[in-house]
This record gives structure tokens, C-alpha cells and sequence, in this order.
């Protein structure tokens, strides 16, 4: 008994030990060319899920285990670097500027990737640069062969308010887009065309929106200023903010993990990095709260029953057991995991199946129509779907997209881990808690005010105009504390403009008359349904005519501005005019505004280090 007691009281003294020697690191980022404090730095412990970032002042703490270990410093466009821990308790760094050449890779139909100088005076097969990525433990160098897909995006144009008055879509609080542009511009390479969605680069960053005050779910805030890329244009703001629900408040979860074992996840930027993804969601998990898991390759399986979601160590052990290996049953695998939600379905709470793959399905129910059927037939019983991407070379973009938005879900790309912290535990509530659906915004223009008007972005999500009142019409989900934001370029009245141009109408009735009656210059209209509901409501809201130079318009406007206008010179857009990366830099500088968690500074940056390689 002495022995044991003994034995006890060494243990105690370890653990005591152990703890008393965690520790905090401090510190503080500069770059090395002008000594300027750097924030939204990435920092993180190697070989774990910890990390940080660094405030306006470039400032951090993180705290590090008794046995210390190595930080990683990275961010877009500069050189990672890597620094032992060792007895320090405070580190500073300083980063330098990444110097290296951009390479232009195409992903054609056969599933080859020709890669090509940008100054287009190197052979293809001596041109292919890579720059080392800022987290470069998450990445593995891309194969040579690449069969990514995009679905193809045909950029819209302006239309005329007397014969097309009325813009209809589909609100999109994806953001995958805009990670999957970050790797590949972090790998040295210009991102394809297609995978430039620009509303989902727009709508990747939080906006300073008012909170809505009355019964609906969300607020709606608008505004006016001028086109950066063409100062005889007008540029509308659209912007809806959903409400924030605190954690404790949030209904009861009945979870399914869904995990693509299959050979092709075999990667450090794929499982791995799928495991810790998830081994951080469970953390912010309640006791009320459920999880299951399926996992699927040559064939599907449960491997964790439901499982209150205070049960963090059995939860995460069985993720930790995952190993990759086999061909892919993605089909078996999402039948599976759906008919689990359904069996444990949890009335008025969140039901969700949670889809963590590339996407590459290649067994199985594999065609994106069989895909659709069975996931618009299980989002009719109440169960969504939530797809996170991983990984490059064979990634099927096209289809997840598809998948998440037949899935009444959201979609997301997580390129490392703190894309990961930021979907998964900062945006949790967003990403994972649905407070309105078949969210649908309809705008009409006044032609007294507007010669023409083109939405920037939402492609893939444009609406018949009829549409708009069909409730039995799918369209996209908002979760909680999610913003949305839309833009509208418009050419006003009585302005020439080189991009349109067209004869006058010789039999349409063209008269104003009506519209001059009145200052405003459009209407907005919005259909939602509550998440347990089939019948909309409608919400309306004019804008009045009025235009704010670049200096004076809000910081919302001039933010969404700055990123259009990157998706714009990424696309090599004919709408683009004279807009030029620097002008992109000093729009967005003047927009940062807080920017706690340095996401904006990490777009400056990149645009930075993008437009820099471009024009060598």
C-alpha cells in the first residue's frame, strides 16, 4: 500500500511538474526590408494543431509544452521560417520577401498541366516554379499529373434595365474558392480561370454590417460609390449579415463525420490534415451534442457510433485510428452516413452530414446526377450537408460545389491548418448551424438611373426570374453570424462606355417617364425560409441613385471593391479596364479597418507578392 501510495504521489508530482513548466512564448514579426511590424503572421507549433497569429502590431503569444519544440512563421509572399523553441521565452523574427518566379498552370481536359513562364520566353519543361508554401508541412509538391476539375464559368455581362430589369440569384457563403486561389498562388502558380469565383473571394472575409434588430434572421445593408476600375461606373453594395447565436444557445447536433480513406487521401495535406481539421470541430462540441463517423475507400463502414460530443477522447481516438488505402466508394459512403443522420435525426436541431474529401470519387455511385438525386432526396428530410476539400492534383472542385449546394450546405477549402481553425472553430456557428434557407435575392433597376448593370461574380448561381416566387426553387443557406455580399457595376444614364455599346430600339418602348418620378435607382428584393419551413417570406428595400468617390466610400464597399477587382485581373476579365495590383494594394490598405485576425493583411500581401511575380 506504501509502494502504491508512493507511486501516486511520484505521478502527481510529474504531472505537477509538467504543468508548472508550460510556458508562454512572446514575440513580435518584422518584415526584414523595412523593420514594419507584420500582422496575421501564421504561427504555429510543428507537428501540431496549435497555433496563432499575429495582431496589427505584429505582436503574438502562444503558449508551447515543458519540452519546447519549433515555430513556424509563414504568410503569403514571404519565406517561411522556422525557429527552435528551445529556453526562450521570447522570439522576435524577422520575415523576408519571397523572390521567385510565377508560373502559369492550365488544367485542361485530359487531366495534363502544362506549365509556362509567365514571361513566356522559357521551354514549358524548364519553367515550373514552385514557391515554398507558407505551410509548407501541410503541402506535398504537386504530381505531374493533373486531373483537377472546375466547372466552367462564362463571366456575366451587362444587361439592359428596359429589356432585362430585373437580377435574380442564389445568395453563396462558400468560400472554398478563394483558399484553393491562396495554394495555388502560395505554390508559385496562377490559379485556372475557373477556379476563380469571385462573389466566394468576396464573401471569404466578414464585413462590418449592423446585426439585424427585428424577426428576421438577418439585416440588409446597402450602399453606393464608384468602380475602382472605371471612375464613370457605379458600383452597389449588397450586403446581408446574419444574426449571431451564442454557442450555449445553438440547437443539439446530430453530426456524421464522412471521410474519404481512399488511396488518393494518402497525403500530408490530405488525411493528416482531415484528422486534425475535425480533432478541433470536436473540441467545440457540447454533452448535448452527437457525433458519428463513416469512413469509406473500397468500401464503406461506421466506425463510431453516436457518441455525446462531451466524450472528446473517444471521439478523437477514433479519428486518430484513420489510415488511407483503396480505391473510393464515395457513393456507398455518403448513403451510409446519410441513413445514420436520419436514424438518430434530432427534431428541431442540427442534422448534418459533414464530407471530408478531394472529391475524387471513382467506385461507385460516382456521376454528379446520381450524386444530386440522393442528396437532394435526404436535404428533403432535413438533413445538410457540410463538404470540406483537401488537397491538389487530382481535386474534383466541381463536383464538392455541386454536392454542398444540392446538399442545402456549405463548402470550403482547407489548404492547412489555419484554414482549418478558421471554418471549423472561429466561423463554427456559420459554418455548421443553418439560420435561413433558400435565401434568394431579386433586384430591379430603374432605367431613368441606369443605362445597364452587370453582377460581378454568382455565376453558377443566377435565377430564372420566375424563380424567385417559386418556393419549390432550391437556392443557398445562411448560417449564423454569416455575411453575404453582392456587387452590382453599373453604367448611369447618359455615359458612353466602350465595353457597352448598342443601337438605339426601334420597336421597344424605351420611355423613363416612370422611373424619373422617383430618386431611386433600384429595388432589392429577398426570399427566405426559416430552416423548419417551406413558405418564404419577403423582405424589400430601395436604394437611392448617389455615387461616392473611391476616397469617401464606405469601408465595406471599398473592401469588396479591392477583392472583385483582384478576381477580376485573375481571370483577365475585359471588364477590368486600366485596374492594376497596386491600385488593388492601396484600395484595400485604406479598408483594413480592425482586422483582428489578420485575414485582410494576409490578402494585401498576397496581392503584393502576386502582382510582384506577375510582371517579371
Amino acid at each position: 500500500m506504501k509502494k502504491l501510495s508512493a507511486a501516486f504521489i511520484m505521478l502527481l508530482s510529474l504531472l505537477s511538474f509538467d504543468m508548472i513548466q508550460d510556458r508562454t512564448i512572446t514575440g513580435t514579426v518584422i518584415s526584414a526590408d523595412d523593420n514594419s511590424p507584420l500582422p496575421g503572421i501564421n504561427i504555429v507549433l510543428k507537428g501540431t494543431t496549435k497555433g496563432t497569429v499575429t495582431d496589427q502590431q505584429g505582436r503574438y503569444k502562444i503558449s508551447v509544452p515543458a519540452t519546447g519544440g519549433t515555430l513556424v512563421f509563414s504568410f503569403i509572399g514571404l519565406k517561411t521560417k522556422e525557429v527552435s523553441i528551445g529556453a526562450k521565452a521570447v522570439i522576435d523574427v524577422k520575415l523576408e520577401t519571397e523572390n521567385t518566379q510565377l508560373s502559369e498552370v492550365t488544367v485542361t481536359g485530359a487531366g495534363k498541366k502544362r506549365s509556362k513562364d509567365s514571361s513566356h520566353n522559357k521551354a514549358e519543361a524548364e519553367s515550373y516554379a514552385i514557391i515554398v508554401p507558407s505551410h509548407d508541412y501541410h503541402y506535398a509538391p504537386p504530381s505531374e499529373e493533373n486531373t483537377e476539375e472546375y466547372a466552367e464559368i462564362a463571366e456575366n455581362g451587362f444587361h439592359n434595365p428596359v429589356k432585362d430589369p430585373l437580377s435574380t440569384f442564389s445568395i453563396d457563403v462558400d468560400k472554398a474558392s478563394y483558399s484553393n486561389i491562396r495554394r495555388f498562388i502560395n505554390l508559385g502558380q496562377r490559379p485556372p480561370k475557373d477556379a476563380v469565383r469571385i462573389e466566394e473571394m468576396i464573401n471569404y472575409f466578414s464585413y462590418d454590417y449592423a446585426q439585424p434588430t427585428g424577426a428576421d434572421p438577418f439585416s440588409i445593408n446597402t450602399a453606393v460609390g464608384t468602380a475602382p476600375w472605371n471612375e464613370k461606373h457605379k458600383l452597389v453594395h449588397i450586403g446581408l449579415q446574419g444574426r449571431i447565436i451564442p454557442t450555449e444557445n445553438l440547437p443539439p447536433s446530430n453530426l456524421v463525420f464522412l471521410i474519404d480513406v481512399s488511396g488518393s487521401m494518402d497525403t500530408p495535406n490530405k488525411l493528416p490534415l482531415v484528422k486534425q481539421s475535425l480533432s478541433m470541430l470536436v473540441d467545440q462540441l457540447r454533452a448535448e451534442d452527437r457525433v458519428s463517423m463513416v469512413v469509406y475507400a473500397g468500401a464503406a463502414g461506421v466506425v463510431l457510433e453516436p457518441t455525446r460530443g462531451d466524450e472528446k477522447a473517444k471521439i478523437k481516438a477514433a479519428i486518430e485510428r484513420l489510415n488511407a488505402g483503396g480505391s473510393t466508394a464515395g457513393g456507398a459512403g455518403i448513403r451510409l452516413a446519410y441513413d445514420l443522420a436520419i436514424q438518430h435525426y434530432q427534431k428541431n436541431g442540427n442534422n448534418r452530414v459533414i464530407l471530408a474529401t478531394d472529391g475524387d470519387f471513382n467506385v461507385g455511385e460516382s456521376s454528379d446526377d446520381a450524386m444530386e438525386t440522393l442528396i437532394v432526396e435526404k436535404r428533403k428530410a432535413g438533413v445538410f450537408l457540410t463538404v470540406l476539400g483537401y488537397g491538389m492534383g487530382n481535386y474534383k472542385d466541381a463536383k464538392m460545389e455541386i454536392l454542398a449546394d444540392k446538399g442545402n450546405g456549405n463548402y470550403a477549402y482547407i489548404d492547412n491548418i489555419t484554414e482549418a481553425r478558421k471554418t471549423l472553430v472561429n466561423e463554427f456557428g456559420g459554418t455548421l448551424f443553418t439560420i435561413a434557407k433558400d435565401v434568394k435575392i431579386q433586384v430591379e433597376f430603374n432605367p431613368a438611373f441606369v443605362q445597364a448593370y452587370r453582377l460581378i461574380g454568382y455565376e453558377n448561381r443566377m435565377l430564372k426570374s420566375e424563380d424567385f416566387n417559386n418556393d419549390k426553387k432550391d437556392a443557398g443557406e445562411l448560417g449564423s453570424g454569416h455575411t453575404v455580399t453582392a456587387l452590382y457595376e453599373i453604367i448611369p444614364v447618359g455615359v458612353e462606355s466602350s465595353i457597352y455599346k448598342i443601337d438605339e430600339l426601334k420597336y421597344q418602348k424605351t420611355t423613363t417617364a416612370a422611373g424619373s418620378a422617383t430618386d431611386e435607382m433600384l429595388t432589392v428584393k429577398l426570399r427566405y425560409k426559416n430552416p423548419q419551413e417551406d413558405k418564404s417570406k419577403l423582405l424589400v428595400q430601395t436604394v437611392k441613385d448617389g455615387k461616392a468617390s473611391l476616397e469617401k466610400m464606405s469601408m465595406n464597399l471599398k473592401w469588396s471593391a479591392a477583392v472583385a477587382g483582384f478576381g477580376m485581373l485573375l481571370r483577365d476579365s475585359d471588364y477590368a479596364g486600366a485596374l492594376t495590383y497596386d491600385e488593388v494594394v492601396q484600395l484595400a490598405q485604406s479598408a483594413r479597418g480592425k482586422d483582428e485576425e489578420g485575414y485582410r493583411a494576409e490578402f494585401v500581401n498576397m496581392v503584393k507578392s502576386f502582382g510582384l511575380v506577375s510582371r517579371r
